[in-house]
């Protein structure tokens, strides 16, 4: 028998709210990907045998060129995508990397105002947190 959406476990996935001096780093999804053109926050799929942190930090290695450090948990939730995708979502602090951010799987990638991050047209999923985190709701655990 077929399992329907609710009952598939959600995808897994890490994103990473990186920030330097009030602003907020976020890439543009390629033309041709699923989502095009979408903004979101850097980071993707929990592999089997990962925890959400080395999932990650692998991520934002693979997409940005970065080697982060991944600091406290910010939010989680599930999001369900009108397609049937489900996911469940952990949106993590980076405070500190080394390297210089490069776009390797996006568009672009911009570092967004805080107070500019609603004005962008970010995937359905992130959209909740970008409104909760351009209010301010997340700055202590952020640092800023």
């Amino acid at each position: 028998m077929k399992k329907t959406i609710k009952e598939r476990p959600p995808l897994l996935v890490a994103a990473g709210v990186i920030h330097n001096s009030g602003k907020i780093l976020v890439g543009q999804r390629r033309l041709g990907d699923r989502h095009a053109l979408k903004w979101e926050f850097p980071g993707g799929k929990v592999e089997a045998g990962e925890t959400p942190r080395q999932a990650l930090t692998r991520e934002l290695r693979e997409e940005l060129q970065i080697e982060a450090k991944i600091g406290p948990e910010l939010a989680r939730y599930e999001h369900d995508y009108p397609g049937g995708s489900r996911v469940h979502l952990l949106f993590f602090a980076v405070r500190e990397y080394g390297g210089i951010p490069a776009a390797r799987a996006f568009q672009q990638i911009s570092w967004a105002p805080l107070a500019d991050l609603p004005k962008l047209d970010f995937l359905e999923g992130d959209l909740d947190f970008v409104k909760r985190l351009a209010r301010g709701e997340y700055a202590p655990q952020l640092g800023l």
